[in-house]
């Protein structure tokens, strides 16, 4: 039997809610973070089951509320709505300083799809199905060649009975711990909105 194929129904970019007077600086890439320029981007994903009854209507209010918390969680990881820039070296052409340009670019992606599948179709099997690639942005994209693309893509995938948040990040601007830093303070700027407390 064929599985469904995942529809993407929008995307769009999301800046920082305010920039910090560092933004304005680019931030030159270290030879420890060339030497990540040939790998893939990390990716991590959250998975969730829909509470009952939740409808369109609410399914429109989280997504609000998930640009809203991601434009927050910007204002402090503000390279990651960047984009990575190259330039030759004056002192010598042949050499290349690669940096993110933390103003150059529309911000982080951010995009909602769907698919007709449903959290047992996701958790049963004893491997990973091959569908839950097409839950990130950026499968298979290596991070120097990602031309004019987000650093950080927020991807959020419907399922009948459940919602899957996958965060892709160019592993150039940030490692494991820094991806799993950033998830946390995005859960946090998302818990404290509509609670009177926003963070940042």
């Amino acid at each position: 039997m064929e599985k469904p194929a995942v529809e993407f129904i929008s995307d769009c970019f999301i800046k920082p809610k305010h920039l910090l007077p560092e933004s304005n600086q680019v931030i030159f890439l270290s030879p420890f973070d060339l030497a990540l320029a040939f790998v893939h981007y990390m990716q991590k994903g959250l998975l969730f089951a829909k509470p009952p009854s939740f409808d369109q209507d609410q399914m429109q209010d989280f997504l609000l509320k998930l640009k809203k918390a991601l434009s927050l969680s910007l204002v402090h990881f503000y390279p990651l709505a960047g984009r990575l820039e190259t330039v030759q070296l004056e002192e010598d052409p042949r050499n290349l300083a690669v940096y993110v340009d933390c103003n150059k670019g529309p911000g982080a992606r951010f995009v909602h799809a769907s698919v007709a599948l449903s959290l047992y179709d996701i958790v049963s099997p004893t491997d990973v199905p091959s569908i839950v690639k097409s839950f990130f942005d950026h499968e298979d994209v290596i991070n120097y060649d990602c031309g004019d693309q987000s650093l950080l893509t927020i991807q959020v995938t419907e399922l009948t009975d459940g919602i899957f948040i996958g965060c892709s990040m160019n592993h150039m601007v940030g490692d494991g711990t820094s991806l799993w830093h950033f998830l946390t303070s995005f859960s946090r700027m998302f818990k404290s909105i509509g609670s009177g407390t926003e963070i940042a």
